[in-house]
């Protein structure tokens, strides 16, 4: 009973800040419902709308310490219904086999794949002779033949390969099926055939889409080459101008989040035109004496956010950036502290409730845990009391916090995800958003609304001067000697039990907090003490990856070339695919071998090594990229097998599939095949 006791008298000390964990449950319940291996039915959405009334109920009749946790439990319970009720709205066809033929469409995005070539999504497909009951509704492909200027309303046609969206390269990782099914994304390929334009422009569904793209391109003629790509990107969101060396050199440099619109930019655009409105009004007496200025500014604000947001694409970082900097602003409009973090917690409970696949996303995770950071953080200094120091110094002492703060809150995140650190993304930071908030983003406000005019020559110079000198950053720092340092993928547990102490600092009330280091430091040591498998084995048999003394050795020193890049980067290995291939320990050839717990793993590659290797024994396990006719009983994984199972690993004398690790879910290979067949009935 003591115990119950202290549980309820610490939730009573919690009253008037427990509204900002209700973002945490809804997230927890859709977090459980991706990290299931089974698809949920419908008695278990019964069930849960059932447990939600029956919290509900307890919480009007419990003391209120209760009822908060009997709330939170009704929320994990929405979450988790909101996950599968998105995943069911965005059920599109997905096509199930490898395809090759004519491929038409019309173009609604343009972007630019990994090689650097121009990559466009279709909707309105047409592919062969496919009905349209399994015809993908959006199809993207990488135009490797050439193609002239496009633009998005035009209906191309041309001959592709396409296949359905790849799964994980290995079980446990990035499963780019998941992503392509919220995409709507049924199918994704490329071309090495000219593009023929098959209709002119329609607009119809995608005028802004149009819009942007016609600013785009005037942005680009004004400014040429990679700053014109740049200024692109930050104004419409349209990265096809860019170059891969430049992307490389802002990711290195840890300034490649100047590059997407999201809250930085959206924080920026707002807060200056609010600053230049309220300073305008407030020189007008007879508005500044019987108008509320503050409001009238922030109604200001919010337009410019939302004409930002269509112009930018609205794609989910900016979505999530336009409804922070939205709450914050409605805020005032209520007489209500703009930055806090309630205002927080609202934002993120919307964008959690219009995408809750966003959740997996890490721009998701670095936004909110940056914003609750300092947030929290300087909200805590504010109750301290005012910073010591000349005032000139504060804006400076200010901006390092700021960006050590973001820095350390985010940092773990992008390690996990992208498997690299930037050593000097500190100073790159602050040489180069002062001149985006104080140069760039000013320069882009004015440039806009003299464009009517057909004055943005000067302003979008003036902007180009700015974004020449943070490419010159990131390319400065880049090169520096351990610029970029590489970091193992950790296990599954490590960045929930990382936020879980994050937000107990953040948002618990009282020295209680401090129990949230403990988790961080847990989820650190057991990062450090995280193992990779011992063999690594691609989806389609065409590379096998085994671990040597060196690191990483790769059994082929071409090909899969994107799976060989990951399976690296998840070592935290910073070499590439040739160097990789040199590790490997024996054999040669067609034929490479491997000895792991006591068994022999072959790697047979080419038709002619195929034929040659005709009887195994059942102490191999025999990975082909070409079908096998074997004589003996050695475990075979060609690709009819693979097929099934996808990509594997083996480690601790066991093999995982991502078949078993990913479980039986909408977006997986089985689940698309099994409504094809039904449609078919």
């Amino acid at each position: 009973m003591r115990v119950l006791a202290r549980v309820e008298t610490a939730l009573l000390n919690q009253t008037g800040y427990l509204f900002q964990w209700s973002p945490v449950c809804l997230a927890v319940g859709i977090g459980l419902y991706f990290s299931l291996r089974f698809e949920p039915d419908w008695k278990a959405y019964v069930g849960l709308v059932a447990a939600i009334a029956i919290c509900l109920g307890m919480a009007r009749k419990l003391p209120s310490g209760w009822a908060a946790l009997t709330t939170g439990g009704a929320l994990i319970a929405a979450g988790f219904i909101l996950a599968g009720a998105r995943a069911h709205a965005v059920a599109e066809p997905v096509l199930s086999w490898r395809y090759y033929g004519p491929v038409e469409g019309r173009v609604v995005a343009m972007d630019r794949s990994a090689s650097d070539a121009l990559r466009v999504t279709l909707d309105q497909v047409r592919i062969g002779d496919v009905p349209g009951n399994q015809r993908p509704q959006r199809v993207r492909l990488s135009l490797h033949g050439g193609a002239r200027s496009l633009s998005p309303g035009q209906r191309i046609m041309t001959t592709a390969h396409l296949s359905p969206p790849q799964g994980p390269v290995e079980p446990g990782g990035f499963d780019f099926r998941r992503h392509a099914w919220f995409q709507r994304l049924g199918a994704v390929g490329y071309t090495r055939v000219p593009v023929l334009i098959a209709a002119p422009p329609q607009s119809e569904g995608i005028r802004i889409t149009a819009w942007r793209m016609a600013i785009s391109q005037h942005v680009r003629t004004i400014l040429p080459g990679e700053i014109g790509g740049f200024a692109a990107a930050v104004t419409t969101g349209d990265r096809s101008g860019m170059g891969q060396e430049t992307l490389k050199s802002l990711r290195a440099s840890n300034l490649a989040h100047l590059l997407a619109i999201s809250g930085l930019h959206m924080g920026l655009l707002t807060g200056f035109v609010y600053l230049m409105c309220r300073l305008t009004l407030l020189t007008i007496p007879p508005i500044a004496l019987r108008v509320p200025v503050r409001k009238l500014a922030a109604i200001c604000a919010l337009a410019a956010a939302t004409i930002y947001l269509l112009l930018s694409g609205g794609n989910v970082a900016t979505e999530r950036a336009f409804v922070m900097a939205s709450v914050m602003l409605m805020a005032i409009l209520i007489d209500r502290r703009a930055i806090s973090l309630r205002a927080v917690s609202v934002a993120a409970l919307i964008v959690l409730i219009l995408r809750p696949e966003s959740l997996l996303s890490p721009g998701f995770q670095m936004s909110f845990a940056a914003t609750t950071a300092l947030v929290a953080v300087f909200g805590a200094l504010r109750d301290v009391g005012p910073m010591p120091g000349p005032k000139w110094l504060k804006p400076v002492v200010g901006l390092l916090m700021s960006s050590a703060i973001a820095g350390l809150a985010t940092a773990p995140i992008g390690a996990a995800h992208f498997n690299t650190m930037s050593h000097y993304g500190l100073p790159a930071n602050m040489l180069s958003v002062p001149v985006m908030g104080m140069i760039v983003v000013p320069s882009a406000v004015v440039a806009a609304l003299l464009a009517p005019f057909g004055l943005e020559v000067v302003p979008l110079t003036v902007m180009g001067l700015g974004l020449e000198w943070i490419l010159m950053v990131s390319q400065k720092v880049s090169g520096l000697d351990g610029a970029l340092g590489y970091v193992v993928s950790p296990p599954f547990y490590v960045l929930p039990l990382i936020a879980l102490g994050g937000l107990w600092l953040a948002l618990w009330q009282g020295r209680a907090k401090w129990v949230g280091v403990a988790p961080i430091a847990a989820a650190l040591m057991l990062w450090g003490q995280g193992t990779r498998p011992d063999v690594l084995v691609a989806d389609n048999g065409g590379l096998v990856g085994v671990m040597t003394e060196q690191g990483r050795a790769l059994s082929k020193e071409k090909g899969s070339g994107f799976v060989a890049t990951v399976w690296l980067e998840n070592d935290g290995d910073g070499v590439d695919q040739v160097h990789a291939a040199g590790r490997w320990p024996q054999g040669s050839g067609g034929i490479r071998r491997y000895d792991w717990q006591g068994k022999e793993v072959l790697h047979i590659t080419g038709k002619r090594a195929a034929r040659e290797f005709s009887d195994c024994n059942a102490n191999q396990i025999v990975v082909s990229a070409v079908a096998l006719q074997l004589t003996g009983n050695c475990d075979v994984f060609d690709p009819k097998r693979l097929l099934t199972t996808g990509s594997l690993s083996l480690s601790e004398g066991k093999i995982t599939t991502t078949k078993a690790a990913m479980g039986d879910r909408l977006w997986s290979p089985n689940a698309s095949e099994d409504r094809k067949s039904k449609q078919n009935q």
